[in-house]
């Protein structure tokens, strides 16, 4: 059973300024709603302010919240809040705790949108308003739901502002596997950072990932587990640089799921990057973690509880 997290404002009309494409996150449920797997939808609450500032500037907060983000943060952005994107941020944040919630009912759950890894404490940057991450990952630790949590960031692009916002903390540690060449040219300080080079097969990402994930995973001995599970390493994305196949993205996925859920942890992914001209085609690409995924959690035992 895939137990999913959705709901229709992660499909906000494109804005008059900018390049990114929303579309495919109605496409993503429209693969998943094909593929006849069992699958159960659930729909997330708007997050809260005041967790959100928990994160972020409050003064930046307030700018996402009255859709006046100045045009210096809209470039970083790459595109401008309007209300309807604000609006898509509160849920797509709220999509991310929802799924983590989920993940420590069931071993595994997904957001079928955000990963929004680039944003920083007081401004967007890369497509991302708002952290989703590192905003669920506060609050499960503020209410005492997780004590220590890895992320493992499988985007082909280092998630800066999540390093950026967990630095010094070692209660939340991230793993980034990416395109050493790729954004942002500047990279930040994860605990581990693979950088690989441009080009690199399924083989070669796979050796990286399996020197050293199960490494991780019983050096820091995390109570809950967080994936980026973006597609934007596949061969035939438009801002790769990586050459993955499918078979290399199935491959990986029932990595890392089975790595972790062996340990008896919960883990909750989310979208993360995939781009094309073709936006069914990415979409497709973007289902397919999560139904591989889902598969492989039907042989674990759910989690004994943290």
């Amino acid at each position: 059973m895939l137990h999913v997290v959705h709901h229709a404002d992660y499909m906000a009309p494109r804005p008059e300024r900018g390049t990114f494409k929303f579309d495919k996150y109605y496409l993503v449920m429209e693969e998943l709603r094909a593929s006849g797997a069992a699958m159960t939808e659930h729909a997330p609450e708007p997050m809260p302010r005041e967790w959100l500032e928990a994160v972020h500037d409050p003064s930046y907060v307030d700018e996402v919240f009255r859709a006046e983000v100045p045009r210096d943060k809209e470039r970083r952005i790459g595109f401008p809040v309007t209300d309807r994107i604000r609006d898509r941020v509160r849920h797509t944040n709220g999509g991310t705790w929802l799924a983590a919630q989920l993940a420590m009912k069931h071993g595994y759950a997904a957001n079928s949108a955000a990963g929004s890894h680039h944003a920083l404490a007081d401004t967007g940057a890369g497509y991302c308003v708002c952290n989703d991450r590192d905003v669920a990952f506060l609050r499960l630790i503020a209410l005492g739901d997780a004590q220590r949590i890895l992320i493992i960031d499988l985007d082909v692009h280092q998630g800066d502002g999540t390093a950026s916002l967990t630095a010094g903390r070692e209660d939340i540690v991230t793993l980034s596997v990416h395109a050493e060449k790729n954004f942002p040219v500047r990279k930040a300080r994860s605990n581990l950072d693979l950088g690989l080079p441009d080009g690199t097969t399924d083989q070669g990402y796979m050796t990286v990932l399996a020197n050293h994930l199960p490494k991780m995973l019983e050096g820091f001995a995390p109570d809950f587990v967080f994936y980026q599970a973006g597609v934007d390493p596949h061969q035939n994305d438009k801002l790769g640089r990586l050459a993955l196949t499918d078979d290399g993205l199935d491959a990986r996925d029932r990595f890392v799921i089975e790595q972790v859920r062996e340990r008896g942890l919960p883990i909750a992914s989310a979208l993360g990057g995939g781009y094309g001209e073709d936006q069914r085609e990415v979409a497709a690409r973007h289902a397919r973690p999560m139904l591989t995924m889902a598969a492989a959690n039907t042989k674990f035992s759910a989690p004994a509880g943290l």
